[in-house]
């Protein structure tokens, strides 16, 4: 996938500042700026199809329902890229975007890369990622919302959220080779509220997205791994393994199950079950992390049930040996569903 020239043009005069977009045969008007972050702007975009041909348009390119926002809209994500290991991150992320399909990951329905003439800002090229649109936000952005109204998921939408991670999460690590997302967390799962339905939840971002298993026999080795998570594995989610890494260890996708079970603890709380360390006189997140040191706040009343905890400390084994893989997770998950429906 890519853009006609005809299209790079328009689209970099749409985003910066003109009208209407054409992906190679898309055309979208440009609604409004709806996120930024680093080097990278997401905007609002709405499909502009001829209304004579009913077999155009990215809606009927879509495999998902799930991915249709129901009024043609999208998201565009564009990236400034400074230098050519940016550049071939964001290759690298399209070349891994590509691997998956499955409706409770987030799709990259179109993309291109284009050269930009230098100016006094570095960057040399700007890429363009076309995507479903969610306008819910994310479970980050829905906690901080929950916590300010001091409301809470009910056990139900806990589980249900949580499962679709898990069955997004569970295409990635069946591929050959298994692929690990490598930053499962809340500011990661998109939601979207349905009325008389529980929400729907889509895993995203996938540039940190790498063949999971990985066989370390070197302190250097071991090191690297360490440096690699620092940058791509966000702290409060990461897995002790990542953090303090054995000279000898075979790495594999149950890093993901880690941050699963701080993301399960997310969905109810609002944060990672490690932050508290933050707040404390003295306190180690890594420490917290490596020791699998959890704290139960006070919860809804009537409270999560127990069995909710349990899972959460099932997941969160120091052990990387010692986790569930996705299978059993799944599994486990519908059997709570099953319980706390009946």
């Amino acid at each position: 996938m890519g853009c006609s020239l005809s299209g790079l043009s328009s689209l970099y005069d749409a985003v910066n500042g003109a009208g209407e977009v054409w992906i190679n045969k898309n055309r979208f008007r440009i609604v409004r700026q709806i996120g930024e972050g680093g080097f990278a702007y997401v905007y609002l975009v709405k499909e502009l199809v001829n209304d004579s041909d009913s077999t155009a348009g990215i809606a009927n390119k879509l495999k998902y329902s799930s991915h249709l926002s129901g009024d043609g809209t999208y998201a565009i994500k564009k990236i400034l890229i400074q230098n050519s290991e940016q550049l071939e991150l964001v290759r690298e992320e399209i070349r891994v975007s590509s691997l998956f399909s499955h409706p409770n990951l987030l799709p990259l329905l179109d993309h291109a890369i284009i050269s930009v003439k230098p100016t006094q800002e570095t960057w040399n090229h700007e890429a363009y990622l076309l995507f479903p649109v969610y306008l819910d936000g994310t479970l980050l952005d829905n906690a901080k919302t929950m916590s300010a109204n001091k409301e809470f998921y009910s056990t139900s939408d806990v589980l249900q959220i949580f499962l679709q991670i898990c069955e997004g999460l569970k295409h990635m690590h069946s591929l050959d080779p298994p692929y690990a997302h490598n930053d499962v967390k809340p500011g990661n799962v998109l939601v979207t509220h349905r009325k008389g339905q529980p929400p729907l939840a889509v895993l995203m971002d996938f540039g940190s997205a790498r063949p999971a298993r990985r066989q370390i026999r070197s302190r250097s080795e071991a090191l690297q791994l360490q440096e690699w998570a620092a940058e791509h594995c966000s702290a409060p989610f990461r897995a002790p393994e990542l953090w303090d890494c054995p000279s000898h260890a075979d790495i594999d996708e149950r890093t993901d199950i880690w941050s699963l079970g701080c993301t399960l603890y997310a969905i109810m709380y609002g944060v990672s079950p490690f932050e508290y360390a933050l707040g404390e006189s003295g306190g180690s997140l890594q420490l917290a992390i490596i020791n699998a040191q959890v704290k139960w706040p006070a919860g809804p009343k009537p409270p999560y049930p127990e069995a909710l905890h349990h899972f959460v400390t099932w997941l969160l084994q120091p052990q990387p040996t010692m986790r569930p893989r996705i299978d059993d997770i799944i599994i486990h998950a519908k059997k709570l569903i099953a319980k706390s429906s009946s």
